[in-house]
């Protein structure tokens, strides 16, 4: 075991796979000589050259695009966007051609392709650099999207999305890049994709989180289980597509409380489908209503650092009330 930071895992991994597979090809804008806008792929150039370290022009749809087409003929692409917020261009690629290759072609093609995306805010980024954008695409079936909250699951599950046959929207939130640390195991690690981790184990009420949320979750559940003896299980579901509903409803009946936790803005947001997935399948193993927390539905992430905390209630003392609030109920 190795203790490092989430983008440092990121980076390992990523050498590691490219160093054990020709096959491998990073692209995306400042991959190469920049070596990234967080200096995940600083150094390959020089280890791997530029056929297989590629710097893009400014098109998100391109970068998509020819991603789709190298991978149909036999190469294994990790196309980067800079930031998630840059992703939309690429909408139609992702969407219409990458998600849907198997089904339109009876399964005779597939699409074997990750594109890794930094999401998230609470770094003072404002409009154009914070947004949480994992709703839109776990919505289309055919593609899958994880978003790891500790080193050792992101090192994992890129692993096991750069070896699915099919491709994987790969989230990185920012606040967890260089302030969460926590051993990876050496070698061959891989972690499942669509498969929850119970984070923090508790008797007395469920959170259903991902992503950074889920750091701020469990801070919240060891204070009140200081202050109040109430014991909270964390849930962080690791995958929004596919979603691990077993171990989220196991936990759920066995708590009878259930509650969600996201950033992104509260309607229509990946925690509504959680949320509903619990109120159809366990309805009547809960002893109190379901909640639900999420970010304001305003249209961006503000820059002033007061607005921006303000965006981001979902802060631990905002869920350490929720949960005692649910636990009392």
């Amino acid at each position: 075991m190795t203790e490092i930071n989430l983008v440092t895992a990121i980076r390992d991994t990523l050498h590691d796979e490219m160093a054990a597979d020709d096959r491998l090809v990073l692209l995306g804008e400042d991959v190469g000589a920049r070596g990234g806008v967080f200096k995940v792929s600083q150094g390959f150039l020089d280890e791997f050259g530029d056929q297989r370290v590629i710097d893009t022009p400014l098109a998100e749809s391109g970068i998509v695009g020819v991603a789709i087409g190298m991978a149909m003929h036999g190469m294994l692409p990790i196309a980067e966007i800079e930031f998630a917020d840059f992703i939309h261009p690429a909408f139609d690629q992702i969407v219409s051609e990458a998600a849907r290759m198997r089904y339109r072609t009876n399964d005779d093609w597939a699409c074997p392709l990750v594109i890794r995306a930094p999401c998230g805010g609470g770094i003072h980024g404002a409009l154009y650099h914070s947004q949480s954008i994992e709703a839109f695409y776990a919505h289309v079936p055919g593609l899958k999207v994880v978003l790891p909250s500790t080193p050792a699951d992101a090192a994992g599950l890129l692993r096991a999305s750069i070896r699915d046959p099919d491709p994987v929207l790969f989230l990185e939130h920012k606040r967890c890049y260089r302030a969460v640390n926590g051993e990876v195991p050496d070698g061959d690690h891989v972690e499942p994709i669509g498969s929850a981790v119970i984070a923090r184990s508790g008797t007395d009420l469920t959170v259903v989180t991902y992503g950074y949320e889920r750091h701020r979750c469990v801070e919240a559940a060891d204070r009140l289980a200081e202050d109040e003896g109430v014991q909270a299980e964390v849930v962080d579901v690791r995958s929004l597509a596919p979603l691990d509903v077993e171990t989220v409803l196991a936990s759920v009946r066995r708590t009878s409380r259930a509650m969600v936790v996201y950033e992104d803005n509260r309607t229509y947001g990946a925690g509504a489908e959680i949320a509903a997935t619990i109120a159809e399948e366990a309805m009547f193993d809960l002893d109190a209503p379901l909640v639900r927390i999420g970010g304001p539905d305003i249209p961006a992430m503000p820059y002033a650092a007061a607005l921006e905390h303000f965006y981001t209630e979902p802060e631990p003392d905002h869920i350490y009330r929720a949960m005692r609030d649910l636990a009392r109920f």
